[in-house]
C-alpha cells in the first residue's frame, strides 16, 4: 500500500543526499565500526558450543593486549583510508562520457520532444538520473552527456539536479555535469554518426582533460537500469593493464542471442566477439564464467557473457583508436572495440552479476516501471537505498494526496492529487499527477505534469480540459505523457488489442499492445481507445 508517508521518504532520499550523506557524495565510504565487543574482547566456546555459558554464570572472554587492539584498528584504519583514496584518485583520474544515443526511434513517442536520457523514469526521476548517480557513488565527478536531439530538457534538468553535489556548491570539488550537443564546424559539418563518431567530435575537450591527469574514459549508456559501483570496475581495469575493459553481464541461451557475445581465455581476455548469434554460432559462444568470478552452478546456469555497453578505455588507447587505426568507425560495439582486438589491444572483461536493464523500447520501458511496484524478492532494482541514493533534481513539491481513494502495489511520485472513489493498482504515477474522482488506473504508467495549472488559465483553452484524468476515467495498460489532458469517462484500455498502431493526429500510438498517449495531447470526454 502506497501512501503519502511513502511519498515523502523517497522525496527525502533525493533531496537529503546532499547534506545527510555528504560522506559519501565527496567521494568518501563508511567506515566499518570498530566496537569494543570486537576489538578488545573474544568470546571463548564452552562446553554447550560456540559463545555458550552455563545459566547464570558469564560467558567466558579472552582478554586481548592493547598492541593487538591498536593493530586491529589500525589495519581497519588503513583499509578505509585506501578505500577513500581510490574514491579520490577516482575524481582526479576517470572522466565519465555518457552517451545520450540517436534520435530515440524505438522509444518514440516518448522522445518527440525530449532527449532519450530526460524520459521520465519511477515517477519522480529521469533514465539520465541512473548513469549520473552510479558516477557520483562511485567518487567520479566529471561528466560529459553527448547528445544531438531535443536535448533542451536534458540540459536544463542536468544544469539543475547534480552540480551543487559534484561542482562549486557545498562540496566544492571542482566537478562537473554538462551536455555536449551535436555541432558542425566548417571542418566537420556532420552530425554524430554513431557512439564513437560522438566522442571522436569532442576529443579535442577530452584530451584537454587529459592534461588535468584524467588517465581513463567511462563510457556509459543513458538508457539502462541498474545500480553498479564504477570504482571497482576502473580499479580492475587499471590493475589489470588493459588498453579496454568491457563490462560483461553472464546469460543463459535464452536470453544470450539479443546481445552481442564475448569469448574469453582463462585470464578474463576478450579475443572473439559475435553480434546477436544463433544456432550453432551460439554454442560456439559459450565461455566458462567461473573464471570471471562465478560460482560452478551459476556458471553452468549462465555459459555466456555479453557486452553491457559500458567500457573504460585508457585515453591513449581511446585516442589512437578513434584517430589513427579507425577514423571512419561510427560505432563502440560492432567497430572499434573488435577492431581493437584485431591489432592486438588487451581487452578484459569485468563481470557485473547484478540487475540490469536496456529500456530502449517502449516494451522494455513499460515493464521496468510497473517493475518497481514489486516487492519483497520479487523487487530487482530500488530506489530507496539510502547507501547508494539516485539522485534527481530537487523540486520542492508538497507530499502527495489520496483522498478517499485505494491504492495497492504502486508507486507514487512527489504533488500528486488522486480524488475519492480512485483505485490505483499496480502503476507508477509521476510528479503533479491530478486524478479525478472514480477513475480506475491499472497496469499504467502515468508521467504526470510539468506545472501546476490555474483554473484561470485553464478557461483560456479550448473546451477547458485541465491536465490530468477526468473523473471516471478507466485507463489500463498504457503509458500517458506529460501534460496529457485526458476527459470524463474516458477508456483506455485497448479494446481491440491492436499491437501496433500510429494514430498521432488522434493523440496516441500503440506499440506492442500498449496505448502511448503522446505528451500534451488532448482526449475528449467519451473517448474509448
Amino acid at each position: 500500500m502506497v501512501t503519502t508517508s511513502t511519498t515523502t521518504s523517497r522525496r527525502s532520499v533525493v533531496r537529503g543526499t546532499s547534506s545527510s550523506s555528504s560522506g559519501r557524495t565527496l567521494g568518501m565510504t563508511h567506515r566499518r565500526p570498530v566496537g569494543r565487543s570486537q576489538v578488545f574482547c573474544r568470546a571463548q566456546a564452552g562446553p554447550g558450543g560456540e559463545n555458550s555459558g552455563r545459566r547464570g554464570q558469564p560467558t567466558a572472554r579472552k582478554a586481548v593486549s592493547v598492541e593487538e587492539s591498536f593493530g586491529a584498528f589500525a589495519n581497519d584504519v588503513m583499509e578505509d583510508s585506501a578505500l577513500m583514496m581510490n574514491k579520490t584518485d577516482m575524481q582526479k583520474t576517470v572522466l565519465g562520457v555518457i552517451l545520450g544515443g540517436g534520435a530515440g526511434t524505438r522509444l518514440y513517442p516518448l522522445t518527440k520532444k525530449r532527449a532519450k536520457p530526460a524520459v521520465p523514469l519511477g515517477a519522480n526521476y529521469r533514465l539520465i538520473d541512473i548513469p549520473v548517480s552510479n558516477c557520483i557513488n562511485s567518487g567520479i565527478n566529471k561528466m560529459y552527456c553527448l547528445t544531438q536531439f531535443n536535448s533542451a530538457s536534458l540540459n536544463r534538468h542536468m544544469s539543475q539536479a547534480y552540480n551543487s553535489i559534484v561542482g562549486g556548491g557545498p562540496a566544492g570539488r571542482g566537478g562537473f555535469v554538462e551536455v555536449l550537443a551535436a555541432q558542425q564546424s566548417p571542418t566537420n559539418p556532420e552530425w554524430f554518426q554513431g557512439t564513437a563518431d560522438a566522442v571522436r567530435q569532442y576529443l579535442w575537450l577530452f584530451q584537454a582533460a587529459e592534461r588535468d591527469g584524467i588517465e581513463n574514459y567511462l563510457i556509459l549508456s543513458g538508457d539502462h537500469l541498474y545500480r553498479m559501483d564504477y570504482s571497482d570496475f576502473v580499479e580492475k581495469h587499471v590493475q589489470s593493464g588493459a588498453d579496454i575493459t568491457v563490462s560483461a553481464l553472464p546469460c543463459d541461451e535464452k536470453r544470450a542471442s539479443a546481445f552481442g557475445l564475448m569469448k574469453i581465455d582463462d585470464t578474463g581476455r576478450i579475443f572473439e566477439f559475435s553480434e546477436k548469434p544463433e544456432g550453432d554460432a551460439l554454442r560456439q559462444m559459450r565461455v566458462d564464467t567461473t573464471v570471471l568470478g562465478l560460482d560452478e552452478q551459476r556458471a553452468e546456469e549462465m555459459p555466456y557473457i555479453a557486452s553491457m555497453g559500458i567500457y573504460v578505455f585508457k585515453t591513449s588507447a581511446m585516442i589512437e583508436l578513434l584517430t589513427k587505426h579507425f577514423p571512419e568507425a561510427n560505432d563502440f560495439g560492432s567497430e572499434v572495440i573488435p577492431g581493437a582486438n584485431s591489432i592486438g589491444m588487451k581487452i578484459q572483461a569485468f563481470l557485473f552479476d547484478g540487475y540490469w536493464e536496456d529500456i530502449g523500447t517502449i516494451e522494455a520501458f513499460y515493464k521496468s516501471n510497473l517493475a518497481l511496484c514489486e516487492s519483497g524478492d520479487k523487487l530487482k532494482f530500488s530506489f530507496y537505498d539510502h547507501e547508494f541514493p539516485i539522485y534527481t533534481m530537487s523540486r520542492f513539491l508538497p507530499p502527495s494526496k489520496m483522498i478517499d481513494s485505494e491504492i495497492e502495489s504502486s508507486v507514487i511520485g512527489d504533488g500528486c492529487v488522486i480524488r475519492h472513489g480512485s483505485k490505483v493498482k499496480n502503476s507508477v504515477v509521476g510528479l503533479r499527477s491530478l486524478i479525478g474522482s472514480n477513475c480506475v488506473i491499472e497496469d499504467a504508467l502515468i508521467m504526470g505534469s510539468d506545472y501546476y495549472e490555474t483554473m484561470e488559465e485553464c478557461e483560456l483553452l479550448p473546451g477547458c480540459m485541465p491536465i490530468g484524468l477526468g473523473n471516471g476515467t478507466v485507463v489500463k495498460k498504457c503509458i500517458i505523457d506529460k501534460n496529457a489532458r485526458i476527459g470524463h469517462n474516458c477508456q483506455i484500455i485497448n479494446k481491440d488489442n491492436v499491437q501496433e498502431a500510429m494514430c498521432e493526429e488522434e493523440g496516441y500510438i500503440i506499440k506492442d499492445g500498449i496505448v502511448v498517449i503522446i505528451k500534451d495531447s488532448i482526449i475528449p470526454d467519451g473517448t474509448i481507445i
